[in-house]
């Protein structure tokens, strides 16, 4: 295969978990690539079925077969179990493009049992569920610009995309894979602390989560300038500048780099 794009290339998807899913549908909603192009596999037909049915893409009903048929192969199984997946593809692989969202696990581990394969590792996370992703990739160096092209404009059908260096992969994991978990939980306590004060809980989850989007949305809409963004709600004196000064005064950002760097760390150890 010479060239990517939707109009040339097969893609294969092994494993159709949430993760896969979100960004099949993202795939599919866009046109991204024609349905029937697409072959999906899953040791749990379950799975692979729902997609397949929803989508139109094709079932592969073995790893051989999902080989056989396709260019371009998605690994998106738990991490647990690459080495069993390895292993079998290495049997049926010849010198597709692989690309692989399985936390922790280096591109390295796939190019030492898959010899004449090209990896490309990508750090999606869960917003990717409502086409609002936030996705990093990198590669090693015998994938050429058109097919790390490629990567960047799958993961854009279901959010934003980045492309980093490998160096940089379990940083990201721990700011943006695992971030989700983290912002959910803020958004949260903030609501509970109001709740705790008299406000109905379920109103008091609606006002975080909403200012916590509408928040995000201005950082996008103002330069990524967030400093200007404090400054522009924080009257001298008034409520907002309070509410800094307990932050300021607390030990946040120590939690917070404690926070970034132990999940850091268990994403090294992963791979």
């Amino acid at each position: 295969m010479c060239a990517f794009s939707k109009d040339d290339v097969k893609l294969g998807v092994v494993g159709c978990g949430k993760m896969a899913s979100a960004i099949l549908g993202g795939v599919a909603k866009n046109k991204f690539m024609r349905a029937d192009d697409i072959y999906v596999y899953d040791i749990n037909m379950d799975s692979s079925g729902v997609l397949c049915r929803e989508y139109g893409f094709r079932e592969a009903y073995s790893l051989k077969e999902l080989v056989k048929s396709t260019d371009v192969i998605l690994l998106a199984v738990k991490p647990f179990v690459v080495g069993e997946i390895l292993a079998e593809l290495k049997e049926y692989i010849d010198e597709q493009l692989i690309l692989s969202i399985l936390a922790g696990v280096k591109i390295k581990k796939y190019t030492s049992v898959l010899k004449n394969s090209k990896v490309i590792r990508i750090m999606p996370n869960t917003p990717a569920l409502v086409n609002e992703g936030m996705s990093a990739i990198c590669a090693d160096n015998k994938v050429t610009n058109d097919e790390l092209d490629f990567a960047f404009s799958l993961m854009s059908n279901c959010g934003k995309v980045i492309k980093t260096t490998e160096d940089k992969i379990d940083i990201i994991t721990a700011l943006s894979g695992s971030g989700p978990a983290f912002y959910f939980k803020i958004i949260d306590l903030m609501a509970k602390s109001a709740a705790k004060l008299g406000l109905n809980p379920d109103e008091a989850l609606l006002l975080s989560s909403q200012t916590a989007l509408g928040s995000s949305k201005m950082i996008f809409e103002n330069d990524f300038n967030i400093e200007q963004l404090i400054k522009n709600v924080t009257t001298p004196g008034g409520c907002t500048e309070v509410g800094n000064n307990v932050l300021l005064n607390s030990d946040i950002e120590t939690v917070f780099d404690e926070l970034i760097e132990k999940t850091m760390q268990k994403a090294i150890e992963l791979g």
